[in-house]
């Protein structure tokens, strides 16, 4: 599998590329977005299955440089990088990111995550959909039950219906959107959204996904992993029938 790293540290991109090489991947490394976007020109090899990105890159921003990837082709793109906060998150998966992992990761993970969006971008499609751009996780969220995720307002909408949130509440439902059908660890959502490692975060966790079900009114939306956490699940085959408006009171 080809794949294309984008990385401007050469100690971590070292390491990077010594383990995918490993794990049998042919991986291009590019130390900045201008030498990125001149690896994608066809140069009779094959295209690259998936995009390393990083964002932090010396000569442009690295969510503009993902931007023009989605404008290129339908290759899909991982960012990975520092930014843990969720304007970020949200940010780079509206652009069109398939995925979004936040140094430090773990390895086996971030293969599993290559892998899943790799096959994700090589299922089979009608041919008429061919030349259309791949669905970001925004798209295919929205498409499945009309969920909609205003960063810059902080606004949650279901089939254009406004739905009040809390901070936390909105924070949580970012930080599930932002990998729609993968599970976050609880010991995560509460590092992420709550900054804390209590353990009694626990149950505020618990209360906090009661009131986002409620509140939405889309069955089913938020899994519960027993004993692992929670993920948002979304339709693949069709949208969701609209939710009934919630009661008065």
């Amino acid at each position: 599998m080809r794949l294309l790293l984008v990385e401007d540290d050469d100690h971590v991109a070292a390491a990077l590329v010594a383990v995918l090489t490993k794990h049998g991947f042919e991986v291009r490394h590019a130390r900045t977005g201008n030498e990125a976007l001149d690896a994608l020109v066809p140069d009779g090899r094959g295209p690259y299955r998936v995009v390393l990105l990083d964002l932090g890159l010396p000569d442009r921003d690295g969510f503009d440089v993902c931007g023009q990837i989605r404008r290129r082709g339908g290759i899909p793109v991982i960012m990975v990088t520092a930014r843990s906060d969720i304007n970020s998150r949200i940010h780079g998966l509206n652009l069109g990111a398939d995925d979004y992992v936040v140094k430090p990761y773990d390895m086996g993970e971030l293969l599993a995550r290559i892998h899943a969006v790799a096959r994700r971008g090589t299922a089979p499609q009608p041919a008429a959909d061919q030349a259309r751009p791949a669905e970001t996780a925004a798209e295919r969220i929205s498409r499945s039950c009309g969920l909609r995720l205003d960063p810059a307002a902080r606004r949650a909408l279901v089939h254009d219906r406004d739905v009040p949130l809390t901070r936390k509440e909105y924070d949580l439902l970012a930080l599930l959107a932002q990998s729609p059908g993968v599970v976050i660890r609880r010991e995560q959502i509460i590092s992420e959204v709550w900054r804390s490692s209590w353990e009694g975060t626990s149950r505020t966790l618990e209360v906090h996904v009661a009131s986002l079900r409620q509140k939405l009114a889309v069955p089913s939306l938020i899994e519960t992993v027993r004993g692992v956490g929670y993920r948002l699940v979304i339709d693949s085959d069709g949208e969701q029938n609209p939710p009934a408006a919630p009661a008065a009171g």
